[in-house]
């Protein structure tokens, strides 16, 4: 079994450079750093500023609605704001799990967010995370309690864009993913 094992493992180290050099010469590429995939999904998820933020209703179905979220932080965590009297925020308390879904229309690219959502009420987070052109949607802008947020922590991002050379992969159609802590 130990020999097994060892012959194994000396196998791939042969061979993952052969394999390596057969993809390159296909065109096809090692796959992307962090930071590269991080650096783009930001730039589709601005360029889109709308996303689709997805939760799991009441009776199991998914339920989607367009939301105008924060551009996302250094650590991919995003910003939503909302009324408490949203289904989203009933649908958040029963099941935390969402999903957001950004698209380009530009490139063609798309990233998907696939984290946990937490119900945000404080006043100096509240203040710190707000937009003007939202004035009319909210009596007392950021100050009243028909204002809250939904802060987004990401767990694992998906991403597609030509644009910058992260494509799915062609027999599966998988997008690049990218775990996040």
């Amino acid at each position: 079994m130990k020999k097994h094992v060892i012959l194994t493992a000396l196998s791939l180290v042969v061979c993952i450079p052969t394999i390596l050099q057969a993809q390159q010469a296909q065109g096809v590429s090692a796959p992307p750093d962090r930071v590269t995939v991080i650096k783009a999904a930001k730039e589709v998820m601005t360029k889109a500023r709308y996303c689709a933020l997805i939760t799991i209703g009441d009776d199991g179905q998914p339920q989607a609605r367009v939301v105008d979220p924060f551009f996302p932080e250094d650590d991919m965590t995003v910003w939503l704001a909302t009324s408490p009297a949203t289904r989203k925020v009933a649908q958040i308390v029963k099941d935390p799990r969402v999903t957001l879904f950004y698209f380009d229309t530009g490139t063609q690219g798309y990233v998907t967010v696939l984290g946990k959502a937490e119900l945000i009420r404080d006043p100096a987070e509240k203040a710190k995370q707000w937009k003007e052109e939202w004035a009319s949607f909210y009596k007392d802008k950021n100050r009243g309690d028909d204002y809250m947020l939904i802060r987004v922590k990401p767990r694992r991002l998906e991403i597609v864009s030509y644009a910058h050379g992260l494509a799915n992969d062609p027999q599966t159609w998988r997008p690049v993913m990218l775990e996040l802590p």
